[in-house]
């Protein structure tokens, strides 16, 4: 059974609609990305389907059942969500940050277990934070900062994944060490993951499938080499590019020449 599936999302502001009847399916244990231009609705469906704010119409299904029908409990253990610039209270430190994640398997007197110790510890481990455990949150770094809150949502153990724009704000080489984490979290932890992002050559780069978005509308999903042309950037992205293949990926890359919008 697919865990994750969005049957005809519709969201509305007030008058503006945000997302427009959009259906989508997150194939297990997959890395999906949610690219599109400023304002296209990613983010809005990827809360959507976080159950972080209710659709207009349509409906989310976890594992086959109505998102919205399950006890808050029940869907925190089967779905991790990182919102974009999360904010910690200060003085909270990487350890006392990553616990949180195990709130929704404690028990009635909120005492930790063996297995939330075991969890903990794990996420600590899978992110490289076990030596920066008892540091103050606000010490570390941009990309130290962004691990430690990844590792808060392994630490959940959720066989699905949601990240909203996880590499906002920083620079390049923490970007792609970011990436190259959740990377690692569908073949060695058989996670379903989605992740909201900027850069379409990160997403060409390292997403399983990509799911293109305009007006609020999906408008391309499939593999990066089929999904990632010229037509599409120029066409969704307003940009005139070339189109190369990475020599070791064989995944598409694009290089930028000018916007469409600025031409002559």
């Amino acid at each position: 059974m697919t865990p994750l599936v969005g049957q005809e999302i519709l969201v509305r502001y007030g008058t503006r609609t945000a997302v427009r009847g959009v259906s989508l399916t997150l194939p297990e244990r997959t890395l999906t990305a949610l690219v599109g231009p400023n304002g296209s609705g990613k983010s809005t469906l990827l809360k959507a389907l976080a159950r972080l704010l209710r659709p207009t119409s349509g409906a989310v299904l976890l594992d086959g059942r109505a998102i919205a029908q399950l006890p808050t409990r029940e869907v925190a253990r089967r779905l991790g969500i990182l919102p974009q610039a999360p904010v910690a209270p200060a003085g909270l430190t990487v350890r006392e940050l990553v616990e949180q994640g195990r709130f929704p398997h404690v028990g009635l007197l909120r005492l930790p277990r063996a297995q939330d110790e075991a969890a903990i510890q794990d996420a600590l481990a899978l992110t490289g934070l076990t030596e920066f455990a008892d540091r103050p949150l606000e010490t570390l770094s941009g990309g130290e900062r962004q691990r430690a809150w990844i590792a808060l949502v392994l630490a959940q153990t959720t066989p699905i994944l949601l990240l909203d724009e996880p590499t906002t704000f920083l620079d390049i080489g923490h970007q792609l060490e970011v990436l190259q984490l959740v990377r690692r979290l569908p073949a060695e932890r058989g996670m379903t993951v989605a992740v909201v992002l900027h850069d379409l050559n990160h997403a060409a780069r390292f997403a399983d499938q990509l799911v293109v978005m305009e007006s609020g509308q999906v408008v391309a999903v499939g593999p990066p080499e089929e999904v990632v042309t010229t037509e599409l950037l120029a066409r969704v992205f307003r940009v005139r590019a070339h189109l190369l293949l990475d020599p070791t990926s064989g995944r598409p890359v694009f290089l930028p020449l000018e916007t469409l919008a600025m031409r002559a």
